[in-house]
């Protein structure tokens, strides 16, 4: 029997409503005050200045992500996980606001979930793609997401779909987003080569965001990797003493 994908159309989300902040504690405006009369960063929004990154192998897909997280020009976590399970054989790599994408990813694991119910099996990693590009492309004003959603799945294999900002779809045999993928472009044409195996796809993964961390300031801390094949997935953590180093001068 053929399968159906289960496609919400014009998924709009609610504009969140305005929040009331209290005013920070006296000791940490008197402590500003003494340093700078700059507190924006206080009420900033988390934003995930990114490097973010996914390519195809036979059979799987390894994606990879550094884990700062920044508030203005302040760091908020440098050990966030930024590669988020959507189902079992389908993850995605998220870059922009931290709340937007949180949110995005909640919502196509939701429907997702409920596909699977109606079919009986997992989607296939396109049907989770399409999702996110209907959310993205049908909230881009008000949001700001930039996806990569990559998995296996047993009808096409390992895919990479790319969904920058403004909610476009493209698949891609590697895609790579964030702040930092501008300094790495070059290096990715340059080193990616068809029919890579699963070990040099995770040295080519390791290797490129290495770069982009070493470049980019809005990118730092560790690497997270996650490799999808037929058996599911498997995480991998490089430390940042770890990384591969290049020429600083």
């Amino acid at each position: 029997p053929s399968q159906r994908f289960f496609i919400t159309p014009n998924i709009k989300l609610r504009a969140p409503t305005p929040e009331i902040s209290a005013p920070p504690p006296a000791s940490i405006t008197m402590l500003a005050s003494n340093n700078s009369t700059d507190m924006s960063w206080m009420t900033a929004e988390h934003s995930m200045g990114t490097t973010i990154m996914a390519v195809a192998f036979d059979g799987g897909v390894v994606l990879g992500a550094d884990s700062r997280t920044s508030t203005g020009s302040y760091i908020a976590n440098r050990v966030s996980d930024k590669i988020t399970p959507i189902s079992e054989h389908v993850y995605c790599c998220r870059s922009g606001s931290a709340a937007d994408t949180q949110a995005i990813s909640d919502y196509v694991r939701y429907y997702l979930s409920m596909n699977e119910i109606e079919l009986g099996s997992e989607p296939p990693v396109a049907t989770a793609a399409a999702l996110f590009r209907e959310l993205c492309y049908s909230n881009k004003a008000q949001l700001m997401a930039g996806i990569i959603c990559a998995g296996w799945d047993a009808e096409r294999g390992g895919q990479v779909f790319n969904i920058p900002l403004g909610g476009s779809l493209v698949k891609q045999p590697f895609a790579v987003g964030g702040s930092g993928s501008t300094y790495i472009f070059g290096y990715c044409d340059a080193h990616f080569k068809e029919g890579m195996t699963r070990e040099e796809c995770i040295d080519f993964v390791k290797s490129s965001v290495s770069l982009a961390m070493a470049r980019d300031g809005s990118s730092g801390g560790v690497i997270r990797m996650v490799v999808v094949d037929k058996d599911g997935a498997e995480r991998i953590f490089i430390p940042g003493n770890k990384l591969t180093t290049f020429y600083k001068g």
